[in-house]
C-alpha cells in the first residue's frame, strides 16, 4: 500500500467518525477541498476511501438487519 493510500484512508476514516460524532454532513467534502487545495492525488484517494467505508458500512447495517429478520428479532 503506498504512502498515499494509508494516510487518505486513516483520514477518511477520522472524518466520518468526525462527521458522524458532530452531526455534521459537510466535513467530508470541506476536508476534501482542503486535501485538493494540495493534493488531486490524495484528494482523489481520500474520496476513494470514504466511498469505500461508507459501502462498507451500509452494507454491514443490511446484514445485520437481515440477520435479525433471520432470527426472528425484529
Amino acid at each position: 500500500m503506498s504512502l498515499t493510500n494509508e494516510l487518505a484512508e486513516k483520514l477518511a476514516l477520522d472524518t466520518i467518525n468526525a462527521a458522524d460524532a458532530m452531526e455534521d454532513p459537510n466535513l467530508v467534502q470541506d476536508v476534501s477541498n482542503v486535501l485538493g487545495a494540495s493534493s488531486q492525488t490524495t484528494q482523489e484517494a481520500f474520496m476513494t476511501a470514504v466511498r469505500v467505508i461508507n459501502s462498507e458500512r451500509r452494507a454491514r447495517r443490511y446484514l445485520e438487519q437481515r440477520i435479525a429478520k433471520a432470527r426472528g428479532d425484529q
